[in-house]
């Protein structure tokens, strides 16, 4: 009988600690590494096709520490390279910066490199932006501002974008996300403009995630059309698949 009494404390016991064991929350890792792969029926770029308003394959890499800082490299195929009489089939991004909270209110300022290797250009496109964001709720406001060069623009150092977007969670997986924002050209007014857009998203799980855009600017002095006098920043709709591991 003692017997029998002594092992059901012990089974007791062990069950105890294993439910206090899985009660326990697992330490947060020093930092995770993410993985992403898509496709969209057109890479828009600040309301600008960066494809020729063809699709594109794009994939990107994050590092990030739980201390806030974080490192990231990013990669889309372009086609407006080669419109310009250059031969760079692919853009690279690479970003780094740090996000915190202060009041309530979350920010995230960095530094962002698009490299488009072997581009051939007269005026490189090559260009690093610093930036900073403020998100309050559904609301993200955010500032880069170039400090070269910008996209190929001769003389337009310290050209800048401002943006703002709005987060709207619909629920089972559902969001939709209205933006707008004005691309400044320093020194080449013809090049500035105003886009907007409208997202809808769904996150299906398992890290696949769709989404149809709207997208469009007021840009139409002539300076964001193809060589067979494609509008690059007409209105249209996009589709894209991406996959999050």
């Amino acid at each position: 009988m003692e017997l029998k009494i002594a092992q059901k404390l012990v089974l007791a016991a062990l069950a105890f600690s294993g439910a206090a064991f899985a009660q326990t929350k697992a330490p947060e890792p020093d930092y995770t590494l993410a993985f992403n792969a898509g496709l969209v029926t057109d890479y828009r770029y600040r309301g600008i096709s960066q494809s020729r308003l063809k699709p594109a394959v794009q994939a990107g890499i994050d590092w990030t520490h739980k201390s806030g800082f974080y490192l990231g490299t990013w990669g889309s195929s372009i086609k407006w390279i080669k419109d310009a009489g250059g031969d760079a089939p692919i853009e690279m991004d690479f970003y780094g910066g740090y996000r915190f909270e202060f009041s309530g209110i979350a920010f995230d300022a960095g530094l962002l490199r698009y490299q488009y290797f072997n581009h051939d250009l007269a005026v490189s496109p090559n260009t690093t932006e610093a930036y900073i964001a403020a998100t309050a709720s559904v609301l993200t406001v955010k500032y880069s501002h170039s400090l070269t060069d910008t996209f190929g623009f001769a003389n337009s150092k310290s050209s800048y974008y401002l943006d703002a977007s709005m987060l709207f969670d619909l629920g089972n997986g559902w969001s939709v996300v209205p933006h707008a924002g004005y691309q400044k050209i320093k020194n080449f007014k013809p090049g500035s403009y105003s886009d907007y857009s409208l997202a809808i998203n769904k996150d299906f799980g398992n890290g696949f995630i769709g989404s149809a855009t709207i997208v469009g600017t007021d840009s139409d002095s002539g300076v964001y059309f193809t060589p067979s006098g494609k509008h690059t920043g007409k209105t249209g709709l996009v589709l894209g698949v991406k996959y999050n591991f």
